[in-house]
């Protein structure tokens, strides 16, 4: 039996391991799925070792960059996001072999492309992590320029009291990359000026949990479009599969 997994810490709000252990069940597919929530990414080897019928692994929150010093490879496009959410194990003759890719782009530049109109140039990413790494690769590839939008003050990014009106005119896609709003705190929401939003703006948010955030609800009340992080995340699963596979 093949095995496969998820590192990250905490892993309490998890979709991977029912979402893959529903599809071997249901496909037949003799494979299981579990939850290594390592507090330290040093503690990855560990996990390699006590289980030598890993094949794969998916990697989320707080270990998409720290995971690639384990890395023996890198897929060119993990190489330039910067930021790795799925693990390829080859074991041949006694030896492992580690390599890292990143589905979350695939997932991403998927979801959203259809939602696209033609005043949708430019985008504000919230938030810097992994996610955002793989969030601005993706809208590249798409054709928008993009800025970064950091709680602090950083080289060629932008903060949230920097959101002028003409910002908010001129950046008409607006990403959240971050956990702001996630349940169990979904009364929270990113802090942006949300009175400068028109129906012209779209609003996507990574989160899935709740349904509509905050951020996509006061988005909505200005007419924007939104959408949420589940398509994404489906469809990420879906790429680590083929990945794994082929």
């Amino acid at each position: 039996m093949k095995k496969y997994g998820l590192i990250g810490y905490p892993l309490g709000h998890s979709f991977s391991k029912n979402f893959f252990n529903e599809k071997f069940h249901s496909e037949s597919i003799d494979a299981e799925y579990a939850n290594f929530e390592i507090p330290s990414i040093k503690e990855l080897p560990s996990v390699l070792l006590a289980n030598p019928d890993l094949a794969g692994l998916n990697v989320t929150i707080p270990y998409k960059e720290q995971v690639i010093s384990y890395l023996d490879e890198l897929d060119k496009d993990a190489a330039a996001i910067g930021a790795v959410n799925v693990i390829k194990i080859v074991r041949q003759k006694g030896k492992t072999k580690l390599i890292g890719y990143n589905s979350d782009v695939i997932g991403f530049t998927q979801s959203i492309e259809p939602l696209l109109e033609p005043q949708h140039k430019k985008a504000l990413i919230l938030g810097t992590g992994g996610a955002s790494k793989a969030v601005a690769y993706g809208l590249k590839k798409l054709g928008l320029e993009y800025k970064f939008v950091s709680r602090n003050q950083r080289e060629g990014m932008l903060t949230y009291d920097q959101l002028t009106p003409d910002i908010m005119d001129e950046y008409k896609v607006i990403v959240n990359c971050t956990p702001v709003g996630m349940y169990p705190r979904a009364d929270e929401y990113p802090d942006i000026p949300y009175q400068d939003l028109t129906p012209n703006h779209l609003l996507y948010d990574l989160l899935y949990n709740p349904d509509t955030t905050l951020f996509m609800k006061k988005g909505a009340d200005k007419g924007a479009i939104t959408k949420n992080g589940l398509e994404m995340l489906l469809l990420q699963a879906f790429g680590a599969w083929d990945i794994w596979n082929k």
